[in-house]
């Protein structure tokens, strides 16, 4: 594998995983920290794939950097757009709002709030 090109791929992963956002639900398990492991080791592809050829170890190194950049900037979002149809649909057009909000609220709540969420879960008055 030629040096350049594995080092082109190599600071292409270190821009993406800079740019990356932290996970607020879990805090002490980054996405970030899994693949600068995976960037310490020699090879960024498993070991277990050396059949594959100098160069397409690279390209498929280069394409690993490109689908972590595509992730970053929201490229597929943008490709195919969720009609609000899809996001409001008929038999509970709140769900969707409800996760964002719960999924926002959740790194800030108190163990007393977690476990009164958790028990109004549970019992369920109708």
């Amino acid at each position: 594998m030629s040096g350049a090109t594995r080092n082109v791929a190599f600071k292409q992963f270190q821009r993406a995983l800079e740019r990356w956002p932290k996970d607020p639900l879990r805090p002490d398990c980054q996405l970030q920290d899994v693949l600068a492991k995976r960037l310490e080791k020699d090879s960024i592809l498993p070991s277990k794939s050396a059949i594959l050829s100098s160069a397409s170890r690279e390209e498929a190194e280069l394409k690993q950097a490109n689908a972590l950049f595509s992730l970053l900037e929201n490229r597929y979002k943008t490709k195919y757009r969720i009609t609000d149809h899809l996001l409001k649909p008929k038999s509970n057009p709140t769900y969707y709002t409800d996760i964002i909000r719960e999924l926002e609220e959740a790194p800030t709540r108190s163990w007393l709030t977690r476990v009164a969420k958790k028990l109004g879960g549970i019992v369920r008055f109708t």
